[in-house]
């Protein structure tokens, strides 16, 4: 009977095991392994608006000098020309004055000179060629009677006293020949000397009226580009103080200067487009990636991110703006925008 029990429970264990092994679900396959695909990434980025040739600060051109302003002709938001007239110091009449005194001084040193050059008049010229040649006449007819005289002589038809009297007469003429024609020689060519002490005198005259000339231009402020007057600082009877006379800039080509993190200096190369985000407006405008600076700095631009290092470091990267972004920020030099550099191969934004 033991022997019929042990058989009887080992047919119901090996029945169970076959129903386990039976009813269990294969393993699963392994999963295969997915190579993910290396997505380029953009760059972003806090910016400025500023324009692409800067913001000219223009100051009274004297330096340190305390004159105070006399008259400005412009106002702000003024269009303006390269070299056009801005403002005058009181200063400015006084200079001019020195300015025209200089000129009168040269003009009396240039016409020295060419009375130098000229030696003598030509009314004096031509009175002493004819002395010359009246001398020279009254010569020859001495040379005629002392001639006649020296052949009396030996004959004993005239006195030696009357032949002595006649070369005596034909050698003062021929010294009063040679002195005219000497004095003629000094009316028609100048000496050296005068000549080289003239000009001297006229390039110092030439030297202090370029001074007297630059003197006064220092008076002055001139516009050193064409642009517009963004912002005017002193009035007539104002002394200039440190922050200048007046800010201008040419506002027809606006740019973003972007401060991008040093870590992210790799992925940029000039003419990459950006998107920038404009705060207050819906639209987005573009930007093409002109400049990359050449230092890293700390970064200038104040965020919003309370956790973000205020310490970091950034390298500025010029952007230029679209006709669209350059019609919507002219006026918004300054302005704080958010800069989003497109990968190479980036889709194009929707705005």
């Amino acid at each position: 009977m033991n022997r019929k029990l042990l058989l009887g429970l080992g047919l119901l264990a090996a029945g169970g095991g076959y129903y386990v092994y039976a009813g269990q679900t294969p393993p699963p396959p392994p999963a295969p392994v997915l190579t993910s695909l290396a997505i380029p990434m953009g760059v972003g980025a806090l910016g400025r608006v500023e324009p692409a040739s800067r913001i000219r600060k223009l100051n009274q051109p004297g330096g340190m000098a305390v004159t105070r302003l006399e008259r400005i002709f412009v106002t702000e938001g003024d269009l303006v020309t390269q070299g056009q007239l801005l403002a005058e110091f009181a200063d400015a009449r006084l200079k001019d004055a020195a300015a025209q005194q200089a000129e009168g001084h040269l003009a009396e040193l240039r016409a020295a000179l060419a009375r130098v050059r000229e030696a003598g008049r030509p009314s004096e010229v031509a009175a002493q060629r004819a002395r010359i040649a009246a001398i020279t006449a009254q010569e020859e007819i001495a040379r005629r009677e002392s001639n006649r005289t020296d052949r009396l002589v030996p004959s004993g038809a005239g006195s030696a006293a009357a032949a002595e009297r006649n070369r005596f007469m034909l050698l003062r003429l021929s010294a009063e020949r040679a002195q005219a024609e000497a004095e003629l020689q000094t009316l028609s060519t100048p000496r050296d000397e005068d000549l080289r002490l003239a000009e001297a005198r006229l390039a110092a005259a030439e030297a202090a009226l370029a001074k007297a000339r630059a003197d006064a231009e220092l008076a002055r402020v001139r516009a050193p580009i064409a642009g517009t007057i963004i912002r005017v600082f002193a009035r007539p009877g104002d002394q200039v103080g440190s922050e200048g006379l007046l800010d201008m800039a040419d506002l027809t080509r606006m740019d973003v200067v972007a401060d991008v993190f040093e870590t992210d200096l790799g992925r940029l190369r000039p003419g990459m487009l950006a998107d920038i985000n404009i705060p207050g407006e819906r639209q987005r405008v573009t930007a093409t990636v002109r400049e990359i600076g050449w230092q890293v700095r700390r970064t200038t631009q104040a965020g919003t991110d309370p956790v973000a290092a205020v310490d970091s470091r950034t390298v500025e990267v010029r952007l230029t703006l679209s006709e669209e972004g350059v019609a919507l920020l002219q006026r918004r030099t300054g302005m704080q925008v958010q800069v989003a550099i497109r990968a190479s191969n980036a889709p194009v934004a929707a705005r």
